[in-house]
């Protein structure tokens, strides 16, 4: 990609839509900004729905973050700490009374150990991955997101699927 493909929502789409990852095949996760998206079957989550992915049949999209270091906030918080990612609490917050999650409060709500390692688990079974890397994620980040609507970014979901997103995280909040 060059420079000016950056600024293009369309060229990060494409470029988050061209290989999803398996959780155990993160060795190529670099450690530059980028965008991540996450991805998962529909059988999955079955009551949010979010887009199809449009090379690999039976993945749809979930959630699209952005970071400094893509190896650092995808290994380091959400495959590890649900008190630094918005993306395991909301996972744990809708998971919270099938997988029978136990949390307990810090400076604020985290899962016990025992089920940390359980969502991490759940994630490698059930979630999948894709990035881009890119000099200025933040710049995109919006314009990709509008443009894709993915279910678990609260502030850019609509209708019923935002109410059941607000009500997971707030099951998660008040479950310590």
């Amino acid at each position: 990609m060059t420079d000016r493909d950056f600024l293009e929502p369309a060229a990060v789409i494409t470029a988050l839509s061209t290989a999803t990852h398996r959780l155990d095949e993160l060795t190529a996760l670099p450690k530059t900004a980028g965008l991540y998206a996450w991805w998962a079957a529909p059988a999955v989550l079955p009551q949010l729905p979010g887009p199809a992915h449009p090379g690999v049949e039976n993945l749809r999209l979930l959630y699209v973050g952005i970071a400094s270091n893509l190896r650092r906030r995808i290994t380091g918080n959400h495959l590890r700490r649900s008190g630094s990612s918005t993306l395991r609490r909301t996972l744990a917050g809708l998971l919270l009374h099938e997988q029978n999650y136990r949390t307990e409060r810090t400076d604020r709500v985290v899962l016990v150990p025992e089920d940390e390692a359980r969502l991490t688990a759940w994630m490698h079974t059930h979630l999948r991955l894709s990035w881009c890397e890119h000099p200025h994620p933040a710049a995109v980040e919006p314009a990709v997101i509008e443009q894709w609507a993915p279910p678990l970014n609260l502030d850019h979901a609509s209708g019923a699927v935002r109410e059941l997103v607000r009500a997971a995280r707030t099951a998660y909040n008040t479950s310590a």
